[in-house]
């Protein structure tokens, strides 16, 4: 394999695990857009069953010794509910529904397959990397956090300070 060389000699940057603490900021951070005169409005968080109320606060307290969250005072929330994994353990889900529909649409287009192949034409090898938490390495736009704040079942209101998952864009 002609890559394993190159993985041994920078293996700092391919950890088993990602590492649990705030990125460091790399000058590009996830910003929401909303709507000129968009009413974000509050979603009330439902009661969930007892696991998964448990499992949730586990979760935000490992998000808050990671640095990734933290507690907020905001008028914006959106409710947490758990998903259950194909592998046993449970997705948490944020319904950021309300905020993606004040959000502005991004007008990024996406590459066409046809254009990314033809390019690949000729190539020997390719890469593909897939970040490990890739959401959690990006951090939030500060005057954007607030609108990630988020409920759990528990009573606890959190906003992110990375990009968490469910945001529109």
């Amino acid at each position: 394999n002609p890559v394993a060389p190159l993985v041994r000699e920078f293996i700092e940057i391919f950890p088993e695990k990602a590492p649990a603490i705030l990125p460091p900021d790399r000058g590009v951070r996830r910003e929401i857009d909303l709507t000129p005169g968009a009413k974000y409005c509050v979603t009330r968080q439902w009661p969930l069953p007892r696991d998964q109320t448990a499992a949730i606060d586990a979760f935000f307290e490992s998000r808050h010794r990671a640095g990734h969250v933290r507690e907020s005072v905001t008028p914006h929330c959106s409710p947490t509910f758990c998903v259950k994994k194909a592998t046993g353990g449970w997705r948490f889900v944020h319904a950021f529904n309300k905020l993606n529909d004040a959000t502005i649409p991004a007008q990024t287009p996406i590459p066409r397959k046809e254009m990314v192949l033809d390019t690949m034409s000729g190539s020997t090898q390719y890469s593909a990397i897939d970040l490990m938490d890739g959401f959690y390495q990006i951090l939030m736009r500060e005057d954007d956090v607030p609108l990630t704040a988020v409920s759990t079942p528990s009573g606890m209101l959190w906003e992110w300070l990375v990009m968490p998952q469910g945001l529109k864009n």
